[in-house]
């Protein structure tokens, strides 16, 4: 590696996803860094760092799934944790960024959670942020601190390639508005037309309004895409709709699998071919033949050296589109 400003990488890993944190540690060829963390009987969680760091280049790898709450605290006392022990910058690497959808005010007398968790992480001492396909973009304006937002949309897409026999056969479906600029950044890479699904929601129960459906999907394959699955009710009413517009076969992508509540054998019911997920969240598919995990380590252990080094970012998504 390149000499940086900040002392030797080290790199640690949380509870929620540690395979995640030793994939990406095996990609750099460093070891885990070390630690201790536990929760006492009065549920309180306890860090502790069990070697040297002081000003070291610290990444802390902690996706905030469920039990959302309890490993975004663990996440807070960890950086926390290295703050005090003199870390010379510390970056919290966060896969799947918590509270993404509430993002703005679309009620009246609700919070913005994500700009509190904005500011909970940059009071906790974080240096820089690095996750991956936020809910929405205006996210990393929350923060006062540096934002590398990654994206799972070139992998997830080369995957979906694997599939393609002739692009003119082929559709990818945005499953709202919302989710058309991965859907359109995955249609350019394969080179096929996009459609967008009209969603609506009534109310705050998780419940999904498909209606109408801007784009032709008759008689081709469709590539659903999402940056999120949560309780699979905007899969299922996105099929619906592709359905009776006269598509063929369906299949989907999103980036993460969140899958709340019984999602991942509700879908498996649905008539979808294949599920391509990435590895944000941990999940274990071995029951489930649909599902296909797309690992993201590598592009996150490459993001990792390249901030570390002093070099762009923004250039491995450059070399990923050649």
């Amino acid at each position: 590696m390149q000499k940086t400003i900040y002392g030797e990488l080290k790199i640690f890993s949380g509870t929620a996803h540690p395979k995640f944190g030793k994939k990406i540690c095996d990609y750099l060829n460093i070891e885990p860094g070390k630690a201790e963390l536990f929760k006492f009987s009065n549920d309180n969680t306890f860090v502790r760092i069990l070697e040297n760091i002081r000003e070291k280049d610290v990444f802390i790898i902690q996706p905030a799934s469920s039990p959302v709450n309890d490993n975004l605290m663990e996440l807070l006392i960890f950086i926390d944790a290295a703050k005090r022990a003199s870390a010379g910058r510390i970056s919290a690497v966060i896969p799947y960024f918590p509270y993404g959808r509430t993002d703005k005010k679309d009620q009246p007398r609700v919070p913005i959670t994500a700009r509190l968790v904005a500011d909970l992480l940059t009071v906790s001492g974080a240096d820089r942020i690095l996750t991956l396909d936020l809910h929405a973009g205006q996210i990393q304006g929350f923060f006062n601190i540096p934002v590398d937002e990654l994206t799972a949309s070139t992998i997830l897409a080369s995957k979906l390639k694997t599939i393609m026999k002739d692009e003119k056969d082929y559709v990818v479906v945005a499953t709202d508005l919302g989710g058309a600029k991965i859907a359109r950044e995955i249609a350019t890479i394969l080179k096929t037309p996009i459609a967008i699904i009209d969603k609506s929601r009534n109310d705050n129960t998780e419940k999904v309004m498909s209606h109408h459906l801007i784009g032709d999907v008759a008689g081709r394959d469709a590539f659903i895409v999402d940056d999120e699955i949560g309780t699979g009710g905007t899969i299922e009413s996105s099929v619906n709709v592709l359905k009776s517009n006269f598509v063929k076969d369906i299949y989907c992508a999103s980036t993460h699998g969140v899958f709340s509540g019984n999602a991942i054998q509700k879908l498996s019911d649905l008539s979808i071919n294949k599920y391509f997920v990435t590895d944000s969240i941990p999940h274990d598919y071995q029951k489930y033949t649909k599902y296909n995990q797309i690992s993201v380590a590598n592009l996150f252990g490459e993001a990792i050296k390249r901030i570390h080094e002093g070099s762009s970012v923004g250039e491995l998504f450059n070399n990923n589109k050649k």
